[in-house]
């Protein structure tokens, strides 16, 4: 039982790595030429630098890497300054400490990352973990984020933010494992984050929550995020998993790009039914 356990659990944390592969003649993720390495907080942080424009940033998920977002760094970088990160712990970024992993952390290495950058009002996505670390990045460095789309963040941890299946999951796996990265991974999933929804009410900048309609995410979690900050536009992925944005790259780029690029709108049905807005 506990080998199939741990099977899942590999499966869960490479399933985007895996589905974002493509063949293109450009190594995303161990590029020399686009690669870099800054010293942040303690450890040396890897990031890639692709395009010109507007800052996007893209960071990953649970057990990603730049190499997870291939196909969006193919994409995006025609319009924007793509800059693609390795988070603490996580694919080139050298983390000696052996400390367990701090989604607030995690968020201030970005936010410092950006300050050796001079980088101010980007736009931000992040896919799961990195979604909540974009949350984090909006709530507590405003001036960083321009525009926020995450996809499949949660608040906080277990049955009250993800389907009691996934929460199993990731509770038997943490008993099981004895692999040091595997644990400090998975403790990371099973006792944060912890952001309160007067913290989500903090941030101003325009936010898209995104979600499959069978995320690993319960929609109504979702719609909490949603419902707690401002300017936020909500977006459910048909037939899709947690991993919708590799599922359905077309939709997933047709819905981003729109987004950064358009003027941020939140008219309501009701304000055009009672003529606070004219169509």
């Amino acid at each position: 039982m506990k080998k199939l356990f741990l099977l899942f659990a590999v499966l869960f944390l490479t399933f985007a790595e895996l589905s974002a592969q493509t063949e293109t003649p450009i190594p995303y993720g161990n590029n020399k030429e686009a690669g870099n390495f800054k010293q942040i907080n303690g450890m040396q942080m890897y990031y890639e630098v692709y395009g010109s424009g507007t800052p996007l940033i893209l960071l990953h998920g649970n057990g990603g890497s730049i190499k997870g977002h291939s196909k969006k760094i193919e994409y995006f970088k025609k319009y924007f300054q793509v800059i693609a990160i390795d988070s603490r712990g996580h694919g080139k970024s050298v983390d000696n400490s052996n400390k367990q992993l701090n989604y607030n952390q995690m968020a201030n290495d970005v936010s410092v990352l950006l300050d050796s950058l001079k980088i101010k009002n980007a736009n931000v996505w992040g896919q799961s973990d990195g979604g909540i670390l974009g949350l984090l990045l909006a709530i507590h460095n405003p001036d960083k984020v321009s525009k926020l789309a995450a996809f499949g963040a949660n608040l906080y941890p277990g049955k009250k933010a993800v389907y009691p299946e996934i929460d199993k999951l990731v509770m038997d796996t943490l008993k099981a494992t004895k692999d040091p990265r595997t644990k400090n991974l998975y403790t990371l999933l099973a006792y944060q984050p912890n952001i309160k929804d007067k913290d989500l009410q903090k941030i101003k900048c325009p936010v898209l929550i995104m979600s499959g309609d069978r995320d690993a995410i319960t929609l109504e979690h979702s719609i909490e995020i949603f419902s707690n900050i401002e300017n936020s536009n909500f977006f459910v992925m048909p037939g899709a998993t947690h991993f919708g944005s590799y599922e359905k790259p077309e939709l997933f780029n047709l819905v981003v790009l729109s987004f950064f690029n358009d003027p941020f709108k939140k008219t309501s049905t009701i304000d055009i039914f009672t003529g606070k807005v004219k169509r």
